[in-house]
């Protein structure tokens, strides 16, 4: 049993190409027997990390990099920060790299690293304490750093390790990572996502046609010079996700002011941002019109999609009917299973009060402020009893 910061949104997208497949269709799934759009957890967690940098609740410093090309930021903070020749403090880098058993072939790693900006941060510390030694093996490192697990002098291979220990960013924190080399040096993620499913069937895709004139072709010319098909859709999704406030405290080292900050990054995220794909072409910049915030303590998860599970059937539109599913169907899981925990809601859309959603909260940041508080709460409780705990 978990203590919990749950959300449950409602948000309908205009017209859009949000999260294509391979094919370049929206993505869809089945549910409940028919089919749905659909967009996947990745992308909203892709485009909430974004926002973490963009809002700056938490520092750059408290954030982390997704990359291939993590020897290049060490490099580079080889030289900004220790004056240290790029060139040398790449080769350097690399052979570091490869050292962990991460090698780098033809100038990135061999799959996506998330690294804190602080594990970079040490790992370029300890290259530049180390810098004569590296130098010296430089010449062999170059092929060594390719290997699966490069030789290093002394005791840097365990320094280095250590250097990978107890992260402070917050998205590594938040969303885990996988280190497929050094599987210790995994992260169990706090926050699990669902996938966005519309509360209604998807009535089938539409395509744009387009076109597009060479603006220098002679006037006289007819017809386009360019054409093709973009394939849309519009739905009003139901948006599910839980944090584990524990497991989050113990990602950021007992550290209950940033995972705090880290927790109202995550909020403002879930309602401000979105997946990006085709914005250009059809920006759909349409903000949740139900936001649910869950705090529960002995709780387990419980996602709210069973509400439509039965596909909404229109009624003047998608959205009302589908708030009024999601809070009966709220209504009936606090009613037989309990721990309803302390609810709270804002409707984007209109008037209309939900009393099985909770507290009602005239904006965004009290709803957000509201909830924190409760959260600080539980955190600052928790990180009491580990310190018993550890004497």
């Amino acid at each position: 049993m978990k203590a919990l910061l749950e959300l449950h949104y409602l948000q309908n997208f205009a017209p859009s190409n949000l999260n294509r497949d391979d094919t370049g269709s929206p993505k869809d799934a089945y549910f409940g027997g028919t089919r749905r759009a659909r967009v996947s957890s990745q992308s909203f967690k892709r485009a909430m990390r974004m926002d973490f940098r963009a809002r700056g609740t938490v520092a750059p410093d408290e954030l982390g990099e997704r990359t291939k090309r993590a020897h290049e930021e060490i490099a580079r903070i080889l030289r900004d920060t220790h004056a240290r020749d790029e060139s040398a403090a790449l080769t350097a880098a690399e052979l570091a790299l490869g050292g962990l058993g991460l090698p780098v072939k033809d100038g990135k790693s061999q799959y996506l690293l998330f690294l804190g900006r602080d594990e970079l941060t040490r790992v370029a510390d300890l290259i530049n304490t180390h810098w004569d030694a590296l130098q010296g093996g430089a010449e062999d490192g170059g092929k060594k750093g390719k290997s699966k697990k490069a030789a290093l002098p002394g005791d840097l291979a365990k320094e280095l390790a250590k250097a990978l220990d107890g992260s402070r960013a917050v998205d590594v924190a938040l969303f885990g990572r996988m280190l497929a080399d050094l599987p210790e040096k995994n992260a169990d993620a706090a926050a699990q996502v669902a996938h966005a499913i519309s509360t209604h069937a998807m009535r089938g895709r539409e395509f744009d046609f387009y076109t597009a004139v060479d603006d220098l072709k002679p006037t006289d010319t007819a017809g386009a010079d360019m054409l093709g098909t973009v394939e849309f859709g519009s739905a009003t999704y139901y948006r599910y996700a839980c944090v584990d406030l524990q497991k989050l405290l113990e990602n950021l080292g007992g550290d209950v002011d940033l995972a705090v900050r880290g927790l109202r990054a995550f909020l403002e995220a879930s309602v401000f941002a979105a997946p990006t794909g085709k914005q250009n072409t059809f920006a759909a910049h349409n903000t949740p019109g139900l936001m649910v915030q869950v705090v529960r303590q002995d709780a387990s998860p419980r996602n709210l999609a069973n509400a439509f599970e039965k596909a909404v059937r229109e009624d003047k539109g998608f959205v009302r009917p589908s708030m009024i599913a999601l809070g009966e169907e709220k209504a009936r899981q606090d009613r037989i299973f309990g721990d309803e925990g302390s609810s709270r809601y804002v409707n984007a859309v209109d008037d209309q009060a939900f009393a099985h959603l909770g507290e009602p909260q005239g904006s965004v940041k009290a709803l957000i402020d509201a909830t924190i508080a409760d959260a600080q709460a539980i955190l600052t409780a928790l990180n009491v009893t580990v310190k018993a705990a550890r004497g």
